[in-house]
């Protein structure tokens, strides 16, 4: 019972990362069909942003208020992964738009490239850790279990809770949110009424850019250590969450990401490491087979 309880703590914190990024898939994807491949990279680039900015206030101005970098940390990310990924759509995909249907792919694949390649020149090719933080762990003891809980793991999975539920409701009862689905039904109508779409799809892809670098802030003070390969592996595993919670639903992406966690972490404590990738990929697979919408999708309803 111990190890099942702390691998499923384990399961909802890895989950929980995986489910920011899958949120920016299931936006971009909702409204103009397009898988952005670039998107885990981007998640990767606010990480070594996130953690180039820690460094320069701890090391260079000498802040020891370790909530307060956390908050310039986490804003600084926001705002220029946001900026990036802006660019990015400015530049790799908006004039690809009307194009044939794998043009805006091969682009989004090229920019994927391009950022892990950056990074790679600018950063190098070793591992890059963190500065060790403070990480207070909590003993949770009864009369069937004996598992640890530790501060960063609440502070990923209740900030993963907020920013669903925040943007759950940007989405359902704001202007912002109402123009967004407005273009996910029907773009030419909803320029027609007025809708300011390529707006709306910009603004779209600064929020999964900003939502990306919260998950690429968390991973940094979960792990310690960035890489710049470290968009590639959890970029695809977010994408089958977004499909698996059924791409386009903000509530699915989140949910994917914690089952593609869960499974993931189980996988690894009960069987072998060497094949839990393997796992998650077939309970997608089993999942698509009898729910092609995926768990919480709805069907798409073509259009004539």
């Amino acid at each position: 019972m111990d190890n099942f309880l702390q691998q499923l703590i384990n399961g909802l914190t890895l989950g929980s990362i995986y489910g920011l990024i899958a949120i920016g898939y299931t936006m971009v994807f909702g409204i103009i069909g397009m898988v952005n491949f670039a998107h885990g990279d981007v998640f990767m680039l606010s990480a070594f942003i996130a953690l180039i900015i820690f460094m320069i206030l701890t090391q260079i101005l000498g802040l020891g208020s370790l909530p307060l970098v956390f908050i310039v940390v986490m804003v600084a990310a926001m705002a220029l992964t946001a900026l990036w990924n802006w660019a990015i759509e400015r530049l790799a995909y908006r004039p690809l738009r009307g194009s044939f249907r794998l043009a805006p792919l091969i682009s989004a694949i090229g920019m994927s490239i391009f950022l892990s390649n950056f990074v790679q020149v600018v950063q190098g090719p070793r591992n890059k850790p963190a500065p060790q933080l403070p990480n207070h762990v909590f003993n949770l003891t009864g009369g069937a279990y004996d598992v640890t809980l530790s501060v960063r793991q609440i502070l990923i999975v209740v900030v993963t809770a907020i920013l669903l539920a925040a943007f759950w409701y940007l989405v359902q009862y704001t202007s912002l949110g109402r123009a967004q689905r407005a273009c996910e039904q029907d773009r030419k109508m909803a320029a027609l009424l007025g809708i300011d779409v390529d707006a709306t799809i910009s603004i779209t892809f600064v929020i999964g850019a900003a939502l990306a670098a919260v998950a690429g802030v968390m991973f940094v003070i979960y792990y310690g250590v960035v890489n710049f390969a470290d968009g590639f592996v959890p970029g695809v595993k977010a994408f089958t969450a977004a499909v698996l919670g059924g791409i386009g639903s903000l509530p699915g992406a989140v949910l994917g990401g914690l089952l593609i966690g869960l499974i993931e972490v189980f996988w690894s404590s009960y069987f072998t490491t060497d094949y839990k990738d393997v796992a998650a990929f077939m309970i997608l697979a089993i999942t698509l087979i009898f729910m092609p919408s995926g768990i919480l999708g709805r069907p798409e309803v073509e259009k004539v």
